[in-house]
């Protein structure tokens, strides 16, 4: 079972939607990071992105059952969403890009060990008692694509990187990538879908007694994938030592000191930042 040490989830912006959300139990736990929506809302709500993240976590609870795999239970979540999306949504979608989409890293506690399944740029970061820490997921290859991708935006519109997704030099760009989002040419997010499960990552890896793990969306893993302020050893070593809201605040300051982006290219100064610390027992 899993014993939750510490949890945080906070906005980028604070006048702005958190877009992450999380859940947890003895036997689960999530992190969920919504898309930045890249034009007009389709929903009657604060943020397509943080509607789609909320979604996503309370399905995974009210789905929780011993008998279910952790794809069943992510499916059921997928499919509550979906119900929920097309009775919600002030008309249909005209391209794909407008559908609300989220990033997943989604850990499960099973006899056989833990069962992560995951989408997107949310990690896992396991440390095993007197082992190496594992990075599940893949994280760290999609946040260096990511920054490449902004220095050459932010290049040819003659913009700082961090200028903000919904600059219209960005918009044609983004929403062309996000277009192919769940289709045989992209690649896959939690969605409004229940097929998107079908197409979630998955890894079963041991975890003892004492294991530690540290759930994150990119925002707050940025500490090591964006910022090298720790590597993935010492960012769960502080996590336990420190707590998640001082690294939020080491975070937040590596930002205010580049809020252009040009050190440490991004696409706007500040992502939203969760993360759930956790042990086996």
């Amino acid at each position: 079972m899993f014993e939750i040490l510490d949890m945080l989830s906070l906005p980028g912006d604070p006048s702005k939607a958190n877009d992450d959300a999380f859940c947890h139990s003895q036997t689960l736990a999530a992190v969920f990071d919504g898309a930045t929506g890249l034009g007009e809302q389709i929903l009657p709500v604060d943020s397509d992105a943080a509607w789609i993240a909320r979604r996503g976590a309370e399905g995974l609870i009210a789905h929780e059952a011993p008998n279910l795999s952790p794809r069943e239970i992510l499916r059921r979540a997928a499919a509550d969403a979906e119900t929920q999306f097309l009775e919600l949504r002030l008309r249909p979608p005209a391209e794909t890009y407008e559908i609300p989409f989220a990033s997943l890293m989604f850990v499960s506690a099973r006899d056989s060990g833990i069962e992560a399944l995951w989408f997107g740029d949310c990690a896992a970061l396991v440390k095993r008692p007197g082992a190496p820490v594992q990075i599940v997921g893949d994280a760290l290859d999609k946040r260096a694509a990511e920054a490449a991708r902004v220095v050459k935006l932010a290049a040819s519109g003659n913009l700082a990187p961090a200028a903000g997704v919904n600059r219209a030099e960005y918009l044609p760009a983004l929403r062309a990538a996000r277009n192919r989002v769940n289709s045989v040419e992209g690649s896959w997010a939690f969605s409004p879908d229940a097929r998107c499960a079908d197409h979630a990552s998955q890894l079963v890896f041991d975890a003892p007694p004492q294991t530690m793990l540290l759930i994150v969306s990119d925002g707050f893993l940025a500490l090591t994938s964006d910022y090298a302020r720790y590597d993935a050893e010492d960012l769960v070593e502080a996590a336990s030592a420190k707590g998640l809201r001082a690294l939020y605040n080491e975070l937040r300051a590596v930002e205010e000191g580049d809020p252009e982006g040009r050190r440490f290219p991004r696409f706007k100064k500040s992502d939203d930042a969760t993360a759930v610390l956790l042990r086996v027992v």
